[in-house]
C-alpha cells in the first residue's frame, strides 16, 4: 500500500521510473482503509527536489501514506514556480483545522541569521506549537530541527568556522532506540551546514541517538514532544552535495571539497550513495512507529498534549 501524491505532481514520474508504487486517488478510495497522513512544510529553495526526495523514503513502506504538500502562509518563494505552488501546496492556514499522523518540516538555507530575523519566524513557531495538539509525531531536518530545540527548550545555534560538509561517519549513541532499528554500530550521513547545536546545551529531556566526532550531534529524539530531529540530511540523493559544492564554487564562496564524497577526493568521478538504505530505515522506522501508535480516530490526535 503505496504512497498517494497527485497525478501531476513532477515527482510521481520521477518515483514511478524508480519503481516505487504511487497511487491514484481511485485506487485508495476502493482499498478502504485510513492511510497515514503525512504533512510536508517544505522550506528548502529548490522545493520539487525536496519534494522527491521525502516522499520517495516516506513511500517505501508497505503502509498506505497520503503526502500533503504545506508552504508558509505567507512566504513566496523565489525559486519555484507560482503554478507549482499554486497546483501542489495549500498554506499553513488552510490546513491548521486538520490533524496529521506525521509531519515533517524540512531546513531552510538561512541558518546564519538568527532565528527572529527570519521573515516567517512567527509562524512558524505557531506551526511548531500546533504540531503538539495536531500531530502524532514529527520530524524536523537540519535547521527546522536547530528552529525547533530553540522554540521549546531555548537550545542556541552556533556558527561553525567553516562548513560541515561531507558523508560523514555517526556512531549510533542509542543502540535500542525503535528509530535506529536496523541501523549499524557507524554510518555515514551527509552533512551540509555552517551552524551545530551543541550536546552541552541540551537538557535532559533530549536524547542523542547518533553523533559523530568530526560534527557533533546528528539524530535526536525530544520524546515528551513526540519529536525527531535530524540535523543533517539521509534524505539527499547522490548528486546533492556535488550540486552544492559547484553551486557554491560558481558562486565564489570559501569551500572545500566534500568529505568521503567524491572517489579519489576527485569532483570528476561521480559521488557514490553509500547512505541510501540508512536514510530507507530511519524513515521506515519513522512510519513504522506512527502506524503502531497513532490513533484510528483521528480526532483524537493530540488530545494528550501536556505542554
Amino acid at each position: 500500500m503505496p504512497i498517494k501524491i497527485p497525478d501531476d505532481l513532477p515527482a510521481r514520474r520521477t518515483l514511478e521510473a524508480e519503481g516505487l508504487v504511487v497511487m491514484s486517488e481511485a485506487d485508495a478510495i476502493r482499498q478502504d482503509i485510513r492511510p497515514l497522513r503525512i504533512g510536508l512544510l517544505n522550506l528548502m529553495p529548490d522545493k520539487i527536489s525536496t519534494e522527491t526526495q521525502l516522499a520517495r523514503l516516506i513511500g517505501a513502506t508497505p503502509l498506505q501514506v497520503e503526502l500533503t504538500l504545506v508552504r508558509i502562509t505567507n512566504h513566496i518563494s523565489r525559486h519555484t514556480e507560482a503554478d507549482h505552488m499554486a497546483s501542489f501546496y495549500r498554506p499553513w492556514e488552510a490546513v491548521r483545522d486538520e490533524r496529521f499522523d506525521g509531519f515533517i518540516i524540512t531546513g531552510a538555507p538561512i541558518e546564519k541569521l538568527p532565528f527572529e530575523a527570519v521573515t516567517y519566524w512567527d509562524e512558524l513557531r505557531r506551526i511548531l506549537d500546533w504540531t503538539q495538539t495536531h500531530v502524532h509525531r514529527g520530524f524536523m531536518v537540519c535547521w527546522a530541527a536547530q528552529a525547533a530545540l530553540n522554540h521549546f527548550h531555548g537550545v542556541p545555534k552556533h556558527i561553525l568556522p567553516a562548513k560541515a560538509f561531507g558523508v560523514i561517519p555517526h556512531r549510533v549513541t542509542q543502540p535500542a532506540s525503535p528509530w535506529l532499528r536496523g541501523f549499524p554500530d557507524k554510518f555515514g550521513m551527509p552533512v551540509s551546514r555552517w551552524t551545530e547545536v551543541r550536546q552541552s546545551d541540551l537538557n535532559e529531556t533530549l536524547t542523542v541517538l547518533a553523533a559523530s566526532e568530526e560534527t557533533g550531534i546528528g539524530i535526536v529524539e525530544d520524546a515528551p514532544r513526540r519529536m525527531l530531529h535530524c540535523f543533517n540530511h539521509l534524505e539527499y540523493d547522490s548528486h546533492t552535495l556535488d550540486i552544492e559544492y559547484k553551486r557554491d564554487v560558481s558562486a565564489g564562496v570559501e569551500i572545500k571539497l566534500p568529505a568521503n564524497y567524491y572517489p579519489q577526493n576527485n569532483p570528476a568521478h561521480p559521488p557514490e550513495n553509500g547512505w541510501r538504505g540508512h536514510g530507507h530505515l530511519l524513515f521506515g522506522n519513522w512510519i513504522t512507529e506512527i502506524y503502531q501508535t497513532t490513533p484510528f480516530d483521528m480526532d483524537e490526535i493530540g488530545r494528550d498534549f501536556c505542554p
